[in-house]
């Protein structure tokens, strides 16, 4: 963070100093939540929360070194007395914002959000030093968290915006309001939230309405919804994707024997640059021109951009990570989340990587689709069987449709099996999966199925000792 005196960090909070705090003094650390992560020089937040308050770490913290502790009723360290911590971070972040002036840009999509701002931040290094959230800091939490790591040499600030309800983008946008707006696509993910694809695409559709006029809105020409917000904002729009109506195009799009992309990329003047992604999985396509569009709006030429796109690994774990054992079994872990349009995408690559090989798709399950949940778990297992995978594992009892999908579409004896746990999962796979195969792991976050791929992975390393 840019350092600030305690009265700055007043003044952009509306927070009064108490308990001895001075003024003059400079915050020239970071702003903190956790208090075990305090180090000489930091702001601390102190947040209530479901288990544990923050409030009650407050002194812990000054005495690890923090200047003061935002909070929200007295406490005995120099503080920051504030109606609403939470609310306390976001004005700071936009005084930092406000104070640093970097271009911003937002990305939101249904799936792909945190692929695309990794590769974002990998690109836009070129330019100059980036600021891009670890992980999926994409919530009301994690954005403002984000944005004060910025400090005087930042170029770029990328930010992931997630939404549960209509409003949440919105806010986030106040916070760190775009230069440029990303959408990636809208799908079934929290639809038993929003209720439809309707009411998640207005939801998502704020980001480019916090657009100002001299901005850029990055739209997927081919996805229609997203298409559609040209409409609502008075930014400049940009559409990418493999459309003849793309501004920046993708043609000619390949797999190569890994799963891997390459494709030619063709900017609005024709000008095309051959690109190999080292990303798997098709759906990478899409998130890469998006990616390609903003380089090139930012001033990257377009052997730079094509060069950077060649050049970015995955950023961030569990996210269609291939591990090849010593033994030629192949795990894809792509357990971080899962939605049925990321899964689509994971099941393809699958089949890409197999070639003829035995494939596994390891699945559980897909939450937060509401009343759509049973006929999207069942679509998936009919697809499962459509792309020949060899075998099927449905875990866990909301995975249950996927077994019974697969099983009505035609799959028979054990290509399809159903297991209750983790545990169940791995010994079967333990004990079936041969050198050779490939093994899909996928599902939802809270699901826990990365500790399978893990384990799988794990096994080769110990058979060798």
């Amino acid at each position: 963070m840019i350092p600030m005196t305690l009265a700055e960090v007043a003044a952009a909070t509306g927070a009064r100093l108490l308990g001895g705090a001075d003024p003059s003094t400079i915050i020239d650390g970071s702003v903190v939540i956790d208090s075990r992560q305090v180090e000489p020089g930091d702001l601390f937040v102190a947040l209530p929360g479901e288990r544990v308050d923050g409030h009650d770490f407050a002194a812990h913290a000054v005495a690890a070194g923090a200047v003061a502790a935002v909070v929200d009723r007295a406490v005995p360290v120099p503080g920051l007395l504030v109606d609403d911590p939470r609310q306390a971070l976001a004005g700071l972040a936009r005084a930092v914002v406000e104070r640093v002036a970097p271009t911003v840009v937002a990305v939101t999509g249904s799936s792909g959000k945190t692929t695309t701002k990794d590769l974002l931040a990998f690109l836009l290094s070129r330019i100059g030093p980036v600021v891009a959230p670890p992980g999926s800091f994409n919530n009301e939490l994690g954005l403002p968290l984000t944005a004060l790591r910025c400090d005087a040499d930042t170029r770029v600030l990328v930010t992931e915006m997630g939404a549960r309800g209509r409003g949440h983008i919105a806010a986030l946008c106040s916070i760190t309001p775009p230069t440029v707006s990303v959408v990636l696509n809208v799908g079934s993910a929290h639809l038993g939230e929003f209720g439809s694809r309707e009411a998640i695409a207005q939801a998502k559709g704020e980001i480019v309405e916090a657009l100002p006029a001299d901005g850029l809105a990055v739209l997927n020409a081919d996805d229609p919804v997203v298409r559609g917000m040209a409409a609502r904002t008075s930014a400049a729009v940009c559409l990418v994707g493999e459309s003849t109506a793309a501004q920046v195009r993708a043609t000619d799009v390949r797999l190569d024997p890994a799963g891997r992309a390459r494709f030619v990329l063709r900017d609005a003047n024709s000008r095309e640059a051959a690109v190999q992604l080292r990303l798997v999985g098709e759906h990478q396509v899409a998130n890469a021109l998006a990616v390609a569009a903003v380089g090139l709006h930012l001033g990257l030429s377009l052997p730079d951009v094509a060069d950077g796109l060649s050049r970015a690994e995955a950023g961030s774990r569990w996210r269609m990570e291939v591990t090849e054992r010593p033994d030629g079994v192949v795990v894809i872990n792509d357990a971080y989340n899962a939605n049925p349009e990321s899964v689509r995408a994971a099941l393809k690559a699958l089949v890409s990587i197999a070639a003829g090989r035995t494939s596994w798709a390891v699945l559980g399950e897909m939450r937060e689709l509401g009343a759509a949940s049973l006929s999207e778990h069942d679509a998936i297992g009919r697809l499962v069987v459509r792309l020949d995978v060899s075998r099927l594992v449905a875990v866990g009892e909301g995975a249950r449709a996927i077994h019974l999908g697969a099983s009505h579409e035609g799959s028979w004896g054990r290509e399809s099996l159903w297991v209750p746990d983790l545990d169940a999962a791995l010994a079967l796979l333990r004990a079936e999966v041969q050198p050779g195969d490939v093994v899909l792991v996928k599902g939802s976050r809270l699901v826990g199925l990365e500790a399978v791929a893990q384990a799988l992975i794990a096994d080769a390393g110990q058979a060798a000792q």
